[in-house]
């Protein structure tokens, strides 16, 4: 197999749960329990900051690997889903895993794995844990994918757990109150390891990971608002409070490894350069401002409403898709009444059909696009250079329209 036969066979295994939703879960941690037996048990030997939560998980994984990074740590750095290529999932200070590791990993290890039948993300969980091991980094820190207490991820034993928000989404897998998904969540705590939660998670969702830590005597901690705003290439400004959940996290590592205060913060300053992180308020073009967000649930949608009122433009096009299993009607209900929609349908199996997303937005003025990239264009078409042109409610949306545009926000 070449490289691209090795990545459509991860694919086919068990089609990945971005793709087709909850028939790709496995609720079980036997499965990347055998996978990290046949290949050694590598996430053994990596010294891990493990970090859940319903928003802000990638942004906060990527300032902590940053401040890492910036502090002379070699930090590898597991993260998902990606945007356009595979490898952004994996990599060690801001370089993807190399296409050979992953050829070679997957020829080495396919037969051995038959009867165990992993998942698209089990198998992209222990090549990552194998690949970092083999790199001897200092430190990873591991995103969840779905939840935490029965995602492959959590088969590491970290030296910090970190729960970023509590938010309702994903209710068919985790749950349908703050409780319950908090429950899935703190599934991360470990015993007697120290657990950091975002500053503002919800009272139900907070009592119940306290009640977690406790059960497990794992000291608790919650991030506090910051008493000065820091400077970061993260644009938005709910990047504040996923710093102050990184500053907490970093400071609970500083009793255990030294870290310089000063390289902390040039490590904030420079996410995006030592990181792979994509799509948080990413602005690809200035005129028209062009701005992609992988925003996609309640909690989501409400922050970057928040921070369209931080910027001047004079008409604002949305362009927006979405998936079926989403509480679309309260995002939607929550969107700008003064914007031009452009509606369309990412390609995947679990995309809402663009006619049924249309149905939710009488209120609104729309246009329907079978296709992202052609209702991208068409905004860009249309908007003036004073104009917002915002594309978001899924991470298939951005992603196809990244990889259908250069780095001016022209199509291709």
């Amino acid at each position: 197999m070449d490289y691209q036969q090795t990545l459509a066979y991860l694919y086919n295994q068990l089609p990945q749960y971005q793709k087709i939703g909850g028939k790709a879960l496995k609720p079980s941690l036997d499965n990347i329990t055998a996978l990290c037996r046949i290949v050694g048990n590598p996430h053994k030997k990596l010294k891990a900051i493990h970090i859940a939560g319903t928003n802000g998980k990638g942004s906060t994984t990527s300032l902590v690997a940053s401040a890492l990074i910036e502090n002379d740590y070699k930090t590898g750095v597991f993260t998902s889903p990606h945007l356009i290529d595979f490898r952004e999932r994996i990599s060690i200070n801001g370089e993807k895993i190399p296409q050979d590791y992953v050829l070679s990993f997957v020829q080495q290890y396919k037969d051995a794995v038959k009867k165990i039948n992993p998942s698209f993300f089990e198998w992209t969980m222990v090549l990552a844990f194998a690949y970092f091991q083999s790199q001897k980094v200092d430190f990873v820190v591991i995103e969840t994918g779905l939840g935490g207490r029965l995602d492959s991820s959590n088969i590491v034993q970290p030296l910090v757990s970190v729960i970023t928000t509590i938010g309702i989404d994903h209710v068919q897998y985790l749950g349908n109150s703050y409780r319950e998904i908090a429950f899935e969540k703190g599934g991360i705590i470990k015993e007697n390891t120290p657990c950091v939660v975002g500053y503002g998670i919800n009272k139900e969702a907070l009592t119940e990971l306290q009640r977690l830590a406790l059960e497990k005597k794992a000291p608790f901690i919650i991030a506090q608002p910051l008493k000065q705003k820091i400077k970061t290439d993260l644009l938005g400004t709910i990047q504040q409070y996923n710093i102050a959940t990184a500053l907490t996290t970093l400071r609970v590592l500083k009793e255990k490894t030294p870290l310089s205060k000063e390289q902390i913060i040039k490590g904030f300053e420079n996410v995006t350069q030592n990181t792979l992180l994509r799509g948080r308020w990413e602005k690809i073009n200035k005129a028209p401002q062009v701005v992609v967000d992988i925003a996609h649930n309640v909690q989501a949608v409400e922050s970057i409403i928040g921070q369209l009122k931080h910027e001047t433009y004079n008409n604002l096009h949305i362009v927006w898709g979405m998936v079926a299993d989403k509480d679309v009607a309260k995002v939607v209900e929550l969107l700008p009444k003064n914007a031009h929609y452009y509606l369309c349908q990412p390609n995947i199996n679990r995309a809402l059909n663009v006619l049924e997303l249309a149905k939710y937005f009488d209120s609104k003025h729309y246009t329907v696009y079978d296709n992202c990239l052609k209702a991208y264009t068409q905004a860009l078409e249309t908007a003036n250079q004073d104009d917002l042109i915002l594309i978001a409610g899924s991470n298939f949306v951005v992603a196809e329209i990244l990889s259908g545009i250069d780095v001016q926000g022209a199509t291709k």
